[in-house]
């Protein structure tokens, strides 16, 4: 245990192209992350757990929890102990009776114990290197433009700009348009 890397959740996001959420693991102390991708039930467990939402009766995870208090174990800690053709794999370790047991884990399970548990998460060194994340060091900053205190006036725009949009307007039939708009318009007159 002394040489795993200990993580806090950063977030849980919404992957736009899939059903799938992330959870975003941030190393303690520094600035790298372990992304894991997740179902939609155990982000919502997490988010749960994170925003501490009171449910009027217990998800799975609440469940779980409950269990281990009932026999008389502890969780001790949550670990991400391997990465296999990109799958995670993790531990709750917990403690019953002084010994403590390792119980196979989804990490996506683990880590919403974890929140309910308020215990530690650990990542395995191989994993992090494996599939942490640190940002780029050379993205350029901008710095954001300074807002002057004299409010002079708006810089003047070249009419070789806008010109493009005033060809688009002179090409519109603002008449037709209008007409579209109304539910029962009698169609124009015509011309004989």
């Amino acid at each position: 245990m002394s040489d795993m890397i200990e993580v806090v959740i950063d977030s849980v996001r919404v992957s736009l192209m899939s059903p799938q959420r992330v959870v975003v693991l941030r190393q303690q102390g520094a600035d790298r992350y372990l992304p894991i991708w997740v179902g939609p039930y155990e982000a919502e467990a997490i988010t749960v757990a994170l925003q501490e939402i009171e449910m009027s009766r217990p998800l799975t995870h609440d469940l779980l929890r409950n269990i281990f208090v009932a026999f008389n174990a502890r969780v001790k800690r949550i670990e991400i102990i391997n990465l296999q053709n990109d799958i995670f794999y993790g531990n709750i370790v917990a403690e019953v009776n002084g010994i403590e047991t390792n119980i196979d884990s989804r990490p996506s399970d683990a880590i919403a114990l974890a929140v309910r548990t308020h215990v530690p998460i650990l990542v395995h060194p191989s994993v992090m290197d494996s599939a942490g994340i640190i940002p780029e060091q050379d993205m350029p900053s901008v710095p954001p433009p300074a807002e002057s205190k004299s409010k002079g006036p708006a810089p003047e725009i070249s009419g070789d700009r806008l010109s493009i949009f005033e060809d688009f307007l002179d090409k519109l039939d603002l008449d037709k348009l209008d007409d579209k708009d109304k539910p029962d318009a009698p169609p124009p007159p015509t011309k004989n």
